[in-house]
């Protein structure tokens, strides 16, 4: 174990401690152990693996601080691999040098306003592990190439810029897991210009990701991100499960904000998102030509637009979501807009606000869609019309619960049709509370 401080480190928060660790980095053991104290930095801290791995820094057990007094990222981790996670694809260098690579139990804050946390390339089996990153830009930046990368027990909060950043990036295997993500401007998760494949965020707190907390301006941006809309970039194989995934309402926002291209012809989807609790934005989870999709046991509620919002969307099973609203300031409901083979089943739709939603946008509505499939949910106390379908056709509407329990009903159709609609198939359905049931 090579302490800093024995490398002439000080630690006292003033002193420019950049050439020692450095020094540590290039002549120590390879574990670089930083004592309590605060250690300023005005540079990065340039670490190649393949000259001075294996590496791990550790901290304090949180006692540290590396404060970045310059711009760029406080520690940047550059490797060689240009594989897969194949193991055969290694080169010599990362089996012996490079491979995982820790860091752990310290903080990094920043003093100049294009500081940044950690930046990986190029690196295999990266792990973050225990760290409070707050006050730079973007906390964790992934870009070029990375593999087999976990980020875990991490406090990513109130930075500028995005907490986790995949940036043209080209990365298969990354878990993102049991973190607070929380009060970064640009987003709590944010992918753009990548090729991702076996994403998993799971267990994560992730919410107040926009402009609130900084006195910024107001732009649109998401507690997760996801932009595929450039060329050659695709994320598919993602689990999104057992997250609190919650926010303040901002113009254009959302809790989940998934953006593709709806005519790539290269389209495998692979997305699960299930078990977590969303909720308090513009849309809570928006998603425009994405496909091949299964969003299921989620508890989604107040949007001051749509708890769920589908454009251009194909193969979708939607299964046992409750989708409500939890104040009278915000709303609820779900639109589908020019979409195909989408199934719902066993979901629940309930305004619980007295005198229905101001918006008056119904519970559930269908546009210019085909190949719809409404089956054993629960519509209770929409406004105006339970379903609203116009210009759809291939629907399946079976054995629902379409109801208004209000003491004065405003729900005046159980299922309203209107523009072109054909081969419309309605049984089985339940109705009570309404004045028209056609």
């Amino acid at each position: 174990m090579s302490n800093i401080q024995y490398f002439g480190a000080v630690g006292d928060g003033v002193t420019d401690d950049t050439d020692a660790i450095i020094h540590a980095i290039e002549n120590g053991d390879g574990h670089l152990k930083l004592p309590a104290g605060t250690y300023r930095i005005t540079r990065p801290l340039e670490i190649n693996l393949g000259d001075n791995g294996p590496l791990g820094i550790t901290g304090a057990a949180g006692a540290t601080t590396i404060v970045m007094d310059g711009p760029g990222p406080a520690i940047r981790l550059s490797g060689s691999h240009s594989g897969t996670g194949d193991p055969g694809s290694r080169n010599p260098s990362v089996i012996d040098s490079e491979r995982m690579p820790i860091i752990a139990d310290l903080k990094i804050t920043g003093t100049h306003n294009e500081a940044d946390g950690i930046e990986c390339l190029e690196t295999m089996q990266v792990i973050l592990r225990s760290l409070l990153i707050t006050q730079v830009r973007h906390a964790i930046h992934l870009t070029k190439r990375n593999r087999n990368v976990i980020i875990t027990h991490c406090h990513i909060y109130f930075n500028t810029g995005v907490g986790v950043y995949l940036n043209s990036l080209n990365l298969h295997q990354i878990n993102i897991s049991d973190n607070h993500i929380s009060y970064n401007r640009q987003s709590g998760i944010r992918i753009e210009q990548s090729e991702i494949r076996n994403l998993q965020i799971t267990g994560n707190d992730i919410e107040y990701n926009n402009f609130r907390a900084h006195n910024a301006a107001e732009e649109p941006t998401a507690e997760i991100y996801i932009d595929t809309t450039a060329e050659k970039a695709s994320v598919n194989e993602v689990t999104i499960a057992s997250n609190t995934i919650q926010a303040t309402n901002s113009k254009g926002g959302a809790n989940i904000r998934i953006i593709e291209n709806p005519n790539e012809s290269r389209r495998p989807g692979l997305f699960a998102i299930t078990g977590n609790v969303i909720g308090s934005q513009e849309n809570n989870v928006h998603l425009t030509g994405c496909y091949g999709m299964v969003i299921s046991g989620n508890t989604i509620y107040s949007a001051t637009e749509r708890n769920l919002r589908l454009e251009q969307c194909a193969q979708f099973t939607i299964g046992s979501n409750v989708f409500r609203r939890h104040t009278p300031s915000y709303g609820c409901g779900v639109i589908v807009s020019q979409c195909k083979n989408i199934l719902f089943s066993g979901c629940t739709f309930e305004d619980e606000a007295e005198g229905g939603q101001q918006s008056g946008f119904p519970l559930l509505e269908i546009q210019q869609s085909q190949f719809v499939t409404i089956s054993g949910n629960q519509i209770i106390n929409s406004v105006k019309a339970g379903i609203l379908i116009s210009d759809s056709s291939q629907l399946n509407i079976n054995g629902n619960t379409i109801s208004d329990t209000r003491p004065t009903p405003l729900m005046q159709q159980a299922v309203s049709l209107s523009g072109k609609c054909a081969d419309v198939e309605m049984t089985g359905n339940l109705i009570s509370g309404v004045s028209n049931t056609k």
